[in-house]
């Protein structure tokens, strides 16, 4: 486990915005899941307090051996026989008893995958190339299946049982995962997993329809939370994949489905941001549930534990996972103090933010929605999503891009005052076209990019400019915010933008392929100061896999495989170094 810094106590919120954003003092809310072993309870806080377990992870991923109630009842007589302080190694004892790993999830190999898929066979560099047949290999590795036991007796698992299999990240992460996984979906299809992908996507289908939207992960201890919104888009990949009359049936199979997804955030995320005397409706990451999260609880207690009242302590709880659904777990982006993103973990208030790539995100849901019920004749719905699409282009328009600096920017609402930091999510307008081209302006995008100097660095896009400790942050380079920064400037199909892609998509996957030469692996996160190195930082040691990382770089690949190069022929910081000499020594500069 990473070290934590001594946090003090974020600011409570007033009253009055309280009430306005639906979080009245003193409200209830629900715990993260119903179960007292897993969510809830004295068993969780003892055995997650006893530290038997070095990541809090391991113990709410454990399957019971033996019935709920059972258990329940063997903890109450350990905690009655040493009233109420049992040691460590009685704890270990009692979770040895009733506790066992490994049960959950079986190796499946997707009946799909072929070794060298013919679509890699165009990547013109040796070495890139032998490097994707690698990626390739490590769909078969990340593979899994849930066990028929956990559909049989799903009260002694945490596991949400889905029917198909699926491709997991990697590492800790031994379930599937939302937005993760829409990246996981690209690069599957790359390599002509379809079939795979349709499983994949069934298995979320599931998931909305029994729980009524996605939860960040496949476990119960993430039901009271979401994550970016991309099941809409996850099947508008797939569609592009198969043939017409295949895209048109998956799209009616699932269209209902996709109403009910869009719905939930529109009837649980939506907040009126008020700008300029206007008043717009936006969505934000709220996902409040009572108690610290399960999988990190006694991160979050020692988080919280200078909070002055349980009140104070509950609001820090429910920050850090609306954090955490967000997928940026954890940033300085969420962190409110006079007004700046300065603090601690224990100053997050992610909920009085309203972000740039989510709005971004939903626009492009309703964009795609309209498309496809005017696909299927629907015309009423599709004019409800194309209505909806143009108010949040509207709203993003108006609160977020700023022609000052050329940039769209992050709005904190707690204080009326836009975010002025640097995020590759500034960019995400640009990656789902949720733009006026009449009003924004490709080159001030471009002079704010080089401005911040994001080129200037070896590993990638930096996360953010602001080293925290935090993960989501400098030096830490993230893969889906590099596709979305990458992918973003090339679709403007504006040559200065296009060539910038490229130059930051060379960047990105010579530093990740001379990290996997190096180390032999694939990392979920990357640092962006040292080309070729692994990240750091945060709550967990970085993991390797990786699902996201594998399905972007096969995304650049796929788009620049005919001209990357594994290998730069020089340094390029020492080669802009060495050009900018030679036009000061000509009087070119």
């Amino acid at each position: 486990m990473a070290s934590r810094r001594r946090p003090r106590a974020g600011p409570l919120l007033p009253p009055l915005l309280l009430l306005l954003l639906g979080a009245t003092a003193g409200q209830e809310v629900p715990p993260s899941c119903d179960s007292q072993i897993y969510c809830q309870g004295s068993l969780l806080d003892t055995v997650q307090k006893s530290k038997i377990y070095n990541d809090d992870k391991t113990f709410v991923d454990m399957k019971q051996k033996k019935p709920s109630q059972e258990i329940l009842s063997e903890f109450q007589t350990l905690m009655d026989s040493t009233n109420g302080s049992p040691s460590q190694e009685q704890i270990r004892n009692f979770v040895s008893d009733n506790f066992e790993e490994g049960k959950e999830l079986e190796e499946w190999t997707p009946p799909d995958w072929v070794k060298k898929p013919s679509s890699l066979n165009t990547i013109r560099d040796p070495d890139l190339r032998n490097w994707a047949y690698y990626l390739n290999d490590m769909w078969k590795e990340l593979a899994r299946r849930i066990s028929d036991d956990v559909k049989e007796n799903p009260d002694r698992y945490s596991l949400i049982y889905v029917p198909n299999g699926f491709i997991i990240p990697g590492g800790r992460f031994r379930e599937y995962y939302y937005w993760d996984t829409y990246w996981i979906v690209n690069g599957i299809l790359i390599c002509g997993m379809k079939e795979t992908a349709k499983g994949i996507i069934a298995n979320f289908a599931h998931m909305v329809e029994d729980i009524g939207h996605i939860p960040n992960g496949g476990r119960v201890y993430y039901l009271e939370r979401s994550q970016p919104p991309m099941f809409v888009p996850m099947i508008y990949s797939y569609t592009t994949y198969v043939k017409p009359h295949e895209a048109q049936m998956i799209i009616k199979q699932y269209i209902d489905t996709m109403d009910k997804e869009f719905s939930f955030w529109m009837s649980n995320r939506t907040v009126a941001v008020e700008k300029n005397g206007k008043s717009y409706t936006l969505c934000r990451y709220y996902a409040p549930s009572s108690g610290p999260r399960p999988e990190s609880y006694t991160d979050d207690i020692e988080t919280a534990q200078y909070a002055s009242t349980n009140e104070a302590r509950e609001n820090i709880y429910h920050q850090i996972k609306s954090g955490a659904e967000s997928g940026w777990d954890f940033s300085g982006r969420w962190f409110i103090k006079d007004k700046t993103n300065a603090g601690n973990l224990s100053n997050i208030q992610t909920q009085y933010i309203i972000p740039v790539d989510l709005n971004a995100f939903v626009y492009w849901n309703a964009e795609i929605l309209c498309k496809f019920h005017s696909t299927l004749h629907n015309h009423k719905k599709a004019q409800y999503y194309c209505t909806k699409a143009k108010e949040w282009l509207d709203a993003v328009t108006e609160v977020f891009w700023h022609d000052d600096v050329g940039i769209w920017l992050d709005y904190d609402i707690s204080n009326n005052v836009r975010r002025e930091y640097f995020y590759p999510s500034n960019v995400a307008p640009l990656w789902t076209g949720c733009y006026k081209k009449e009003r924004v302006s490709i080159d001030k995008i471009i002079a704010y990019l080089k401005e911040n100097k994001i080129d200037r660095y070896p590993g990638g896009v930096p996360t953010s400019l602001d080293y925290t400790g935090e993960q989501w942050d400098y030096p830490n380079a993230w893969p889906p915010l590099q596709g979305i920064i990458i992918q973003g400037l090339d679709l403007t199909e504006y040559p200065r933008a296009q060539k910038y892609a490229y130059e930051l998509a060379q960047t990105w996957v010579q530093s990740n392929y001379k990290s996997y030469k190096t180390d032999g692996y694939m990392y979920e996160k990357y640092d962006a100061s040292s080309f070729g190195r692994k990240g750091g930082g945060g709550e967990y040691e970085v993991q390797t896999g990786f699902g996201w990382s594998n399905g972007i770089i096969l995304e650049l690949l796929k788009k620049y495989g005919q001209v990357l190069e594994a290998t730069p022929k020089t340094n390029n910081h020492e080669s802009r170094r060495a050009t900018k000499r030679r036009k000061q020594q000509h009087g070119k500069i």
